[in-house]
């Protein structure tokens, strides 16, 4: 494919995606299935002219002269290919030739458009790139600076991995990928880090052996850090309660050097699916996998007894949004209200594990308040039995002093996010239960 035609089709894609309301991998695996001709190059290039329209798809549109409601699919590639990739008019006159599979020549708006590319009137859902109705919320959540926080979301996320201490050291995790140019995570002591290149493309890193082996595991260093800041140790007994694929599962179990027990369970039993492979490469050996039986999860023997109940808890997905940019396009107000809903139960269900003295750990992927710091402070006084340990003096326990800068809007947990610590958006609160 010519780059002009590799354009062409990602309007199409973006259409689709936007009309539809689409995930972006569903549209683009049907793109690719009905375009067999299109090769592994053509498809990356694509894919990422699609990601990176939807990561600024309203300044983009905004920088057209697009308003309102209305939906431009060429608009919106045309304005990112000017804001994001810095591309020239001229360049993008150039692709845009009209000629066979090429984008129609820009008209004389179009060109005006990109000449000036004027934000200077954009309100700061416009400038952030986020849906209008969630301003409210980023305003509460970070105030004066919701813009340059959420303009960090439309960034490219890089490869994040965690070293498996149980089998390597990160000297020489580093030496077995050095192929791949990793670095070491600044924050997380365990992490290395790929950057993707010009063109997008990062290496398959499940085929390399070092993974094979389970030495390494894909994870973002913001779940890397909530998972260290959870403070599990070795004999504990911990409840990771929406264990899904296991990613944090594996982590606290590197944490506590395979001694004490953790159960794992989650109500989607087809998301705990993958976690006995895992578990397996990984070579963990205390985690006993708890798989729901028709939707119930067996844990009556479990009450009481926790010294960590683990909440990662479904959310709206916030922060991931550097690698997901559909979905904030997606989310809608009862998005919201369905997910606050699901926290407050699983947090008053995990409440009943937790033993005296004991941890509660609620963790989300959202930067929003109402899913994150709110939700805490209604739980305290649903259950007045549970206090926050202050996450700052955590922060410092852990050896992880550099995050204790970044509370929350209320005070009550850690918020990362990618313009803070370059991670993935994570909150994380932890309580203890008072003594009997």
């Amino acid at each position: 494919m010519t780059p002009a035609a590799r354009l062409s089709a990602a309007i199409g894609i973006i259409d689709d995606i936007l009309a539809q309301k689409r995930p972006i991998t569903n549209a683009l695996k049907d793109w690719g299935n009905a375009n067999r001709y299109a090769g592994s190059g053509d498809r990356n290039a694509v894919g990422n002219l699609v990601h990176d329209s939807l990561r600024v798809k309203a300044s983009a549109a905004w920088a057209m002269g697009v308003r309102g409601e209305e939906e431009n699919p060429r608009a919106i590639l045309l304005g990112m290919l000017r804001l994001l990739r810095g591309m020239s008019v001229e360049a993008i006159s150039a692709l845009c030739n009209g000629d066979r599979f090429a984008p129609a020549p820009l008209s004389d708006a179009e060109r005006a458009a990109l000449e000036a590319v004027d934000l200077s009137d954009a309100p700061a859902w416009v400038l952030g790139d986020y849906a209008d109705w969630l301003d409210a919320s980023f305003i509460t959540a970070f105030g004066e600076n919701r813009v340059a926080e959420t303009r960090a979301m439309a960034a490219r996320a890089p490869v994040d991995l965690r070293v498996n201490p149980l089998k390597i050291i990160r000297p020489k995790a580093l030496e077995a990928i050095g192929h791949l140019n990793p670095e070491p995570t600044p924050l997380s002591p365990l992490g290395l880090r790929i950057t993707a290149n010009a063109e997008g493309r990062v290496p398959h890193v499940q085929s390399e052996p070092a993974f094979l082996k389970g030495a390494i595991e894909v994870q973002d260093e913001g779940s890397q850090l909530v998972s260290l800041l959870a403070g599990a140790e070795p004999g504990m007994q911990v409840l990771d309660l929406c264990a899904g694929g296991g990613g944090k599962t594996l982590a606290l179990a590197a944490e506590m050097n395979n001694k004490g027990q953790i159960f794992a369970t989650d109500s989607d039993q087809r998301r705990l699916a993958p976690i006995h492979d895992r578990l397996t490469r990984a070579g963990v050996r205390n985690v006993q996998v708890r798989t729901p039986k028709l939707g119930v999860m067996p844990l009556d023997d479990l009450a009481s007894l926790m010294d960590m109940v683990l909440v990662d808890a479904p959310c709206t997905g916030t922060g991931t949004w550097r690698r997901h940019p559909d979905a904030k396009w997606r989310m809608r107000p009862t998005s919201l209200e369905l997910r606050t809903g699901e926290q407050r139960a699983v947090l008053d269900h995990a409440a009943g594990f937790v033993k005296p003295g004991g941890r509660l750990v609620y963790i989300t992927c959202s930067l929003l308040d109402e899913e994150n710091g709110a939700q805490v402070a209604a739980f305290i006084e649903r259950h007045p039995a549970f206090s926050v340990i202050d996450p700052a003096a955590n922060a410092e326990a852990r050896n992880l002093a550099a995050l204790a800068p970044h509370k929350d809007c209320r005070g009550l947990g850690l918020l990362l996010t990618p313009h803070r610590t370059n991670t993935d958006g994570f909150f994380i609160a932890i309580l203890t239960k008072n003594p009997v």
